[in-house]
């Protein structure tokens, strides 16, 4: 202390501790600011108003699959370019964009494993590959566990999380994977196998107009948003208002398109009660 005077202080300046980035996810639905390790261990379901992220089709399948159990279909095979299409960003160049970004070569991943011990054949789409849309290889990928289905007398169960439909990039041959899936699940029915068919938010056109709206059980996430047409589009065309909700799991369910919503951490647990009751 000084001898005369007020005492001497020294001013210390804390540098203020920087937040990694990462670490937090903004619910696109309340705007609640969420831990994103919270998120992960509720299976990405926000653990205040109950929103459903997107999960990648990996991220699916683990959700699913017993541990360990997966065996992987046609994981290598590629999307062609026949109309050798060009626009502000060619197809191949969007492909490449893609495949970076996600670490899959297209929009669906397929293969066997086990669900609480029971065998069956599962197939993913991915909403971040091209929105999930349905080129030659979805077709061709769903095409070929329908097969694998039918050939080792298992359940099927497609995951279908599309917000482009057909992929037009591809022009008519992606139109035609519509009623080449439709065309081999009428032969896992004549088959009398079971097909489960799980739609999450957003499932879209051509998807939603074949492999994903023919399934003997129709299951949906909550609030998962569900049709051919957008709502937007479908308003400008009839210059209507159409109802709240509409297009919605919940409006979907209560007018019979869907069977059942069922929220994400009861899917694994759904899935396998209906497959004992089915076989």
């Amino acid at each position: 202390m000084a001898l005369f005077g007020r005492p001497k202080y020294t001013i210390v300046r804390l540098k203020k501790k920087e937040i990694p980035d990462g670490l937090w996810t903004k619910c696109e639905a309340c705007s609640e600011t969420l831990y994103n390790k919270t998120i992960e261990e509720n299976l990405k379901v926000c653990p205040k108003c109950g929103h459903h992220f997107s999960l990648g089709a990996y991220e699916r399948i683990r959700m699913l699959v017993d541990k360990d159990t997966f065996e992987e279909y046609d994981k290598d095979m590629l999307s062609a370019d026949p109309l050798d299409f060009k626009g502000p960003k060619t197809y191949k160049d969007k492909i490449a964009a893609d495949q970076k970004v996600t670490g899959l070569n297209d929009a669906v991943v397929s293969g066997q494993g086990q669900l609480n011990g029971r065998k069956l054949i599962i197939a993913v789409t991915d909403s971040r590959f091209i929105m999930g849309s349905m080129g030659s290889v979805v077709g061709e990928k769903i095409t070929r566990a329908i097969e694998n289905a039918i050939e080792k007398k298992l359940p099927l169960v497609i995951v279908s999380g599309s917000g482009g439909g057909a992929r037009m990039y591809e022009g008519m041959l992606s139109l035609m994977q519509m009623s080449k899936t439709c065309a081999a699940l009428s032969y896992l029915r004549k088959a009398r196998l079971p097909y489960i068919s799980i739609l999450t938010n957003p499932t879209m056109g051509g998807v939603m107009a074949s492999f994903a709206g023919v399934g003997d059980i129709i299951m949906a996430e909550p609030k998962a948003l569900i049709g051919f047409a957008g709502p937007r589009v479908i308003e400008q065309t009839i210059r209507q208002k159409l109802p709240a909700g509409f297009q919605r799991s919940e409006f979907l369910l209560d007018h019979g398109l869907i069977d059942m919503i069922v929220p994400r951490k009861n899917m694994k647990d759904s899935v396998s009660k209906l497959l004992d009751y089915l076989s």
